[in-house]
């Protein structure tokens, strides 16, 4: 009760409870994708690969979302060019690209001389999120969301079956690269919340708990996106009650339903197969 006053009453709680409502929900909604095409490295890489585009955003007084974006959409057209082009594999390639961009933005980091802001980018504090965070926050989840909804067939073709959606015409590569740009959007919306070191939890465990509870693809998302949000808010609780860091609090929640999920899901929980197991040999 004393936190739903004080979220009726904190003009702060109020910014942080719609941004952290809104992440989870985009996060859970692009993280289905994400995790039926085996994509949950690109998640890790892209999120940590916006760090310089951060630094560089702070040393230009601007705000990072530009600069994140930039470096975001740089790392998913870097992998794809040293993969197709190469006989590195995508895994590998993910590697190389992840690894020099994030590097590239501690040492930018370090010269900005903003040690605190570094604590935020990499943990997140939703507590602090200013106004216009929030705004983009909104914005951008408007933008996700139309997205899936508008393209919704040619995603659900293109994530099941790549070869026929190329047969139907479809032009897969662009679609890949659209849903990197969507990633990357969310990633950056995510930031302000769980910071980049933990976005990835957002993306694919809400993801991966409702892939153990349905097969179907428009119950999946749903799915996510309650569990994405339900982490988020639960985290905020958490985090404003106990003063924690926001960021780690979220993630574990997450795991809590992925790890209910995984013992007691119906169909796929170990706990119903083990029961349904001795019934067959009992019978």
């Amino acid at each position: 009760m004393e936190f739903l006053y004080d979220l009726t009453h904190y003009e702060f709680l109020q910014k942080a409870f719609a941004t952290s409502v809104m992440v989870g929900i985009i996060s859970g909604v692009i993280g289905c994708f994400i995790v039926l095409r085996g994509l949950a490295l690109m998640g890790d890489a892209i999120s940590h690969a916006v760090l310089p585009g951060v630094a560089i955003s702070y040393m230009l007084s601007i705000n990072f979302f530009y600069g994140a974006v930039a470096t975001g959409l740089l790392t998913a057209f870097g992998i794809g060019l040293i993969s197709q082009n190469s006989r590195i594999k995508s895994d590998s390639s993910i590697g190389i690209v992840f690894s020099a961009f994030l590097a590239a933005g501690i040492i930018l980091i370090t010269l900005a001389h903003s040690t605190t802001n570094l604590m935020v980018i990499l943990f997140g504090n939703v507590l602090a999120v200013r106004t216009s965070d929030m705004w983009i926050t909104l914005i951008i989840g408007t933008i996700v969301l139309l997205a899936v909804i508008l393209f919704y067939k040619e995603l659900l073709i293109s994530s099941f079956d790549p070869t026929m959606a190329a047969a139907y015409g479809l032009k897969t590569k662009l679609i890949h690269y659209a849903l990197m740009f969507l990633l990357t959007l969310v990633t950056v919306a995510s930031m302000q919340t769980v910071g980049v070191i933990l976005v990835v939890s957002m993306l694919i465990t809400p993801a991966s708990t409702a892939y153990l509870l349905t097969n179907r693809l428009s119950i999946m998302i749903a799915l996510a996106a309650m569990f994405g949000a339900l982490s988020a808010v639960i985290g905020l609780y958490f985090s404003f009650k106990f003063d924690l860091p926001s960021g780690p609090v979220i993630a574990l929640a997450t795991t809590s339903f992925f790890a209910l999920a995984f013992l007691f899901s119906p169909k796929q929980g170990i706990v119903f197969r083990k029961l349904r197991s001795r019934k067959s040999a009992a019978a």
